[in-house]
């Protein structure tokens, strides 16, 4: 039977019953592994990391509190200090995955079209990876995590306000960049 009681409901509940926990776990294992896994790039530190997300999780229930956000950006902010440290202990700083995080359109009439999508593809993933650490991480739970401002900005310790003002920069950037490589050409 599938349980429909909120996360922030079963947050609650799994203070004292773990079979709640195990309901939040299965919501939201694979959001966390393909966060973790876009951050490090590695399956095995993915593995790794996201385990160590829910056993914080579980040991901290005690600390959650429901305050208007989703219990899962409660978790996200457990992921992104993990992955931070992480990153921080092992002084290793492997390209971020990409694949994924942006799908481009592909509408191809025949192979000539589909090459240029993919040459597309790969010039847009090429420059989100030049990014600083913290706006792909933006753009990953904004594109391919799916999270509202207000969720990221619980996430990442920023107010709503900066985080829209970040993912704006983040796309002009972007774009700029993108429209300079464009006329500069092959």
């Amino acid at each position: 039977m599938v349980n429909t009681d909120p996360d922030e409901v079963l947050a609650l509940r799994a203070r004292h019953d773990r079979d709640a926990f195990g309901v939040l776990y299965e919501r939201h294992l694979r959001r966390i592994y393909n966060y973790m896994y876009y951050r490090t790039g590695s399956v095995a530190d993915a593995e790794d990391l996201t385990a160590r997300t829910f056993f914080q999780a579980l040991n901290n229930l005690h600390r959650y509190q429901v305050q208007g956000v989703p219990f899962s950006a409660w978790l996200f902010r457990i992921a992104h200090n993990l992955v931070a440290n992480w990153h921080r202990d092992t002084s290793r700083h492997r390209m971020t995955s990409t694949d994924g995080l942006v799908e481009l359109a592909s509408e191809a009439d025949g192979p000539d079209d589909s090459a240029e999508v993919d040459e597309e593809r790969r010039e847009l993933h090429a420059l989100i990876r030049r990014l600083p650490t913290d706006r792909q991480q933006l753009l990953i739970l904004k594109f391919a995590e799916q999270m509202s401002n207000e969720e990221i900005a619980v996430i990442m310790g920023r107010s709503e306000g900066a985080i829209k003002a970040l993912l704006h920069r983040t796309i002009k950037n972007l774009r700029d960049e993108i429209t300079r490589a464009k006329r500069e050409g092959p």
